[in-house]
């Protein structure tokens, strides 16, 4: 191999680049090499370009170029492939680089990457010089652009000043109208913010006067709601006795002849079990039998002091109700809730209804159960079982008021038993001269049969 003059071989392959490319020339050199590339034979690239051989020149400029760059440098018979494919392409340019002189017109970048390819003798000067140049020429232009860019920037400073002074005299004038304006609502503001205060005050004053006023209203329809209840609970009493009137009418007599008709009736069989119990014979009394003595068979006055009975033994109710047209008025829900009260109300009301028909097929009494309607979602549909009445109290109207309706309605002198465990029922129904007697003594008489 002959050396050059310059210390490298005559083909120029031992010159050695000592800087790195310029980027000018190392985009143009890539774009040989893909432009080269795609004519070769998958054989005849590198191992590491083997993978690119059906990409576009486009997609392997742009994602193969730092391989393709590396493998032009290291791989010296690839670099001659690709430079006889340029050889071929662009024939006056490589022609020109191999006698030594470059054509004066052509673009520096183009004949410094045809001398980084081609390796002619002296191409690290070329590529050093074509560098320089395109440095130069990018100076020249990003001066040129600076400059430009320099007077547009001018200009815009020149018309912002402008815009800024009139912008700043227009501002004066909006702030002057401002002051002026502010003044203005300063002095409407305390005038509103003292009709704010004398409005205050008078709603305080108002306020006060309305409470007083609802106070007085709330206190008046309290009164008028306990005088309405009041008024319907007497007008539910009288509507209760007009109908009772209307229906003994009905009947062809009035409430006072039954009330009389029952009285004798229970005068009469109280006079006849009276008889009984006295045993009085047939005829007249004689006047020794008026003498106070002991007769062989009958009870002493021990024997009277020993069958007394406490008020808790339920065979006091079986007395109770042997007495002539005994009536039974018995408060349901307050004996279910005493004896069974984890039952629902429905099953309730079946079991004492139950056991009230068995004691009156026994006793003969006549029985009426009342129950509270209030507690009822619907009306009920119940069959009252044989012997026994069953009512409900009206809406607004308790049980306790219907039992001691009940009470009052019955004439003076007839037996009324009360069942219920609540003392103000018993105290009423006790007034208007009925016998109380606990609910635990029905329950217990109920356990007994």
């Amino acid at each position: 191999m002959v050396e050059t003059a310059d210390g490298g071989s005559e083909d120029g392959t031992a010159e050695v680049f000592d800087r790195p490319l310029p980027d000018g020339v190392r985009r143009r050199v890539v774009q040989i090499v893909s432009d080269g590339f795609g004519k070769l034979t998958v054989a005849e690239l590198p191992a590491q370009l083997k993978q690119y051989a059906r990409f576009t020149p486009t997609r392997r400029a742009k994602f193969a170029g730092n391989a393709m760059a590396a493998a032009l440098e290291t791989e010296p018979l690839f670099r001659q492939r690709i430079g006889e494919r340029l050889r071929e392409v662009q024939p006056e340019l490589t022609g020109a680089l191999d006698s030594g002189s470059p054509p004066p017109a052509a673009d520096p970048l183009d004949v410094a990457a045809a001398a980084y390819v081609m390796r002619p003798p002296g191409w690290v000067k070329l590529v050093t010089a074509a560098g320089e140049e395109a440095q130069r020429a990018d100076a020249e232009r990003a001066d040129e652009e600076t400059r430009a860019e320099l007077e547009r920037l001018s200009e815009e400073l020149a018309r912002a000043r402008e815009h800024t002074r009139s912008e700043t005299e227009r501002l004066r004038t909006d702030l002057e109208a401002a002051r002026k304006e502010a003044d203005s609502l300063h002095r409407k503001l305390r005038s509103a913010l003292s009709d704010v205060k004398r409005g205050a005050a008078a709603l305080r004053r108002l306020q006060g006067e309305m409470d007083t006023v609802r106070a007085d209203g709330q206190a008046q329809v309290s009164a008028a709601e306990s005088e309405s209840r009041r008024l319907k609970a007497r007008l539910g009493e009288s509507e209760a006795a007009l109908e009772a009137a209307r229906r003994a009418a009905r009947e062809g007599r009035s409430v006072e002849d039954m009330r009389v008709r029952l009285l004798l009736d229970t005068v009469l069989e109280a006079a006849q079990g009276l008889r009984r119990e006295l045993a009085l014979p047939p005829v007249s009394v004689r006047p020794a039998e008026t003498v106070d003595a002991v007769e062989p068979g009958s009870l002493s006055p021990k024997d009277i002091a020993a069958r007394a009975l406490s008020e808790g033994d339920p065979a006091i109710l079986d007395q109770l109700l042997a007495l002539p047209q005994a009536h039974l008025v018995v408060d349901g829900y307050n004996v279910t809730k005493t004896g069974y009260p984890q039952m629902p109300l429905e099953k309730q009301r079946l079991r004492i209804l139950g056991q009230l028909a068995q004691l009156a097929a026994q006793t003969g009494a006549e029985v009426t159960c009342v129950f509270d309607g209030a507690e009822l979602a619907a009306p009920v549909l119940l069959a009252p079982p044989r012997g026994v009445r069953v009512l409900f109290s009206k809406p607004g109207v308790t049980a306790d008021e219907l039992i001691r309706q009940l009470v009052r309605a019955e004439p003076p002198g007839r037996p009324v038993i009360v069942v219920s465990t609540d003392r103000e029922v018993a105290d009423g129904v006790a007034r208007a001269g009925a016998r109380p007697v606990a609910s635990a003594v029905l329950l217990k008489r109920f356990s007994r049969a």
